[in-house]
Order: C-alpha cells, then sequence, then structure tokens
C-alpha cells in the first residue's frame, strides 16, 4: 500500500518506525491518516520479520488531534456519515492498541487532542522536555470520546480527571505525572533513548512478546466493540449540538466563543 499521509521504514533488525508526515498540518489525523495507519497497523502486525514499531512524527509536532477541515465537515454531515466518521479514528486506535508487536512512542512535538490517544496507545511513550499536550476538545464544544478509553487506560480515571474536560494545556513534567509519559528527556536525546526501549524486545521471542501484550490487555480496562460504539454515539450526539457549532465555528472565525469568560 502506497502513503501519502504516514511513512514507513524497517532496519535490518526488524525495527519500523512509523511517521506521522503531515508536518505543514502539524500532523493533524485526517481521514486519509486514519486509513493509512489503520492498515499499517494491520500489515506491520502480520509482517513476522518486524519486531518492533516506534510511532513519531515529521516535523514540529507529534500530533495536533483531528484534522479541523475534517472536524467542520463533520458539521454539515448527516448523523450517519458522523457516526461513520468517528468510529475511523476509534478503530484506528484500536487497530495500534492490539497490535501484536511492541509499539514504542518517540514524542517529538506536541500533542494535542487525537494526538494524546495516539500517544496513550503506545506501550511506553518518551517525550521531548520541551512539548505541550492537551485534551482541548471542550474548548471547541466537543468531547475526547472515542479518544477517551485509551487516554483512561494510561492515565487512570482520578489522574484523566485532571486534565479530560479542563482543555488546559500541560507540560512534559506533568505528562510524565500523569503517565502519559514514561520519560521526557532533551530533543537531542530522544534517538538514544527510543533505542533503550527498542533494544531489549531484540533478545525477546516475538511470540511470546505478542501474547504477554494481549495478556496484559485483558487484565486492563476493557475496550471491546461495546465500548467503541457507546463513544461513537457520544461523540455522534455532541456533533449535533449547538456547542459544537459555535465552537468550531468560533475557531474558523478566529473569534471567542461566546461561553468564554471574558
Amino acid at each position: 500500500m502506497s502513503h501519502e499521509t504516514i511513512s514507513i521504514a524497517l532496519d535490518p533488525r526488524g525495527v519500523a518506525t512509523v511517521t506521522l508526515n503531515r508536518p505543514e498540518k502539524h500532523n493533524a489525523l485526517s481521514a486519509q491518516m486514519l486509513a493509512e495507519l489503520t492498515q499499517a497497523a494491520a500489515d506491520l502486525g502480520a509482517d513476522k520479520s518486524v519486531r518492533v514499531v516506534v510511532l513519531t512524527g515529521a516535523g514540529k509536532s507529534f500530533c495536533a488531534g483531528g484534522d479541523l477541515e475534517w472536524m467542520r465537515a463533520q458539521m454539515q454531515a448527516d448523523a450517519e456519515t458522523r457516526a461513520r466518521e468517528a468510529a475511523k479514528l476509534a478503530y484506528m486506535l484500536q487497530a495500534l492498541n492490539t497490535l501484536a508487536k511492541p509499539l514504542i512512542g518517540a514524542v517529538q512535538g506536541n500533542a494535542f487532542g487525537g494526538g494524546v490517544g495516539m500517544a496513550s496507545v503506545c506501550d511506553v511513550a518518551i517525550g521531548v522536555d520541551h512539548l505541550k499536550m492537551g485534551l482541548t476538545e471542550t474548548r471547541l464544544g466537543i468531547i475526547p470520546a472515542t479518544i477517551g478509553p485509551y487516554v483512561l487506560a494510561r492515565m487512570g480515571e482520578g489522574r484523566a480527571r485532571r486534565v479530560f474536560m479542563s482543555a488546559r494545556l500541560f507540560g512534559a513534567e506533568e505528562a510524565v505525572s500523569l503517565g502519559l509519559l514514561a520519560r521526557a528527556v532533551p530533543q537531542a536525546d530522544l534517538a538514544q533513548a527510543i533505542e533503550a526501549e527498542v533494544a531489549p524486545y531484540l533478545s525477546c521471542a516475538p511470540g511470546a512478546v505478542a501474547e504477554a501484550k494481549a495478556l496484559a490487555r485483558r487484565l486492563g480496562p476493557r475496550i471491546d466493540a461495546e465500548t467503541i460504539e457507546m463513544t461513537v454515539q457520544a461523540l455522534k450526539s455532541r456533533w449535533e449540538t449547538d456547542e459544537a457549532a459555535e465552537g468550531i465555528g468560533a475557531f474558523f472565525d478566529k473569534r471567542q466563543a461566546t461561553w468564554t469568560y471574558k
């Protein structure tokens, strides 16, 4: 499969690097990127030569969340289309979350909204110490629904509630305390830190690693088709509110939403 929004490189050791490759859009998640990531997860999971997968982004940002043009299109779509589009993000994250290979996140820049979801599905994520993160959906009148199961699984409910609803931005140190990042390092040290996470797996039995990861997932919070469908419906319903129309409209009009305290 050819890729337009991501790139995939495989080294001789079996380490595959998947790079979100829309730097001019801060690697925002478009419908095409969702499709390419979902297919990449299937292909890499089935490829016996792949031992470890590293997920990163090109340019200054890891992932800015949902592509806002794609989001604006949802405001003009019917309910069935909205649900179908929301499901694309949900099932892309599930594909990465259940990938039968270790998934290491190299969070080389800022991550917002869906970008936080992307970091959350990594088995371990290491970020640069100058990054900012945030679940910014409520500022736009929507909610972090389809990413929610993965964010809650990573942070736990108590820690997630510190940042899940407020849309406030936080730095790398707090991201570590929240459990989103394993640690934060200077930009110059990121490659070395990622290599330190990759190397141990190259001495492990690939099948045992895959089964251990699947067991950990079964023992953790339930994220099944019922859970995913609930989040899809929650997002679809939220898209239909006046707040969503106002929040996204305000963003594109470059004005404050009506609920903003002056």
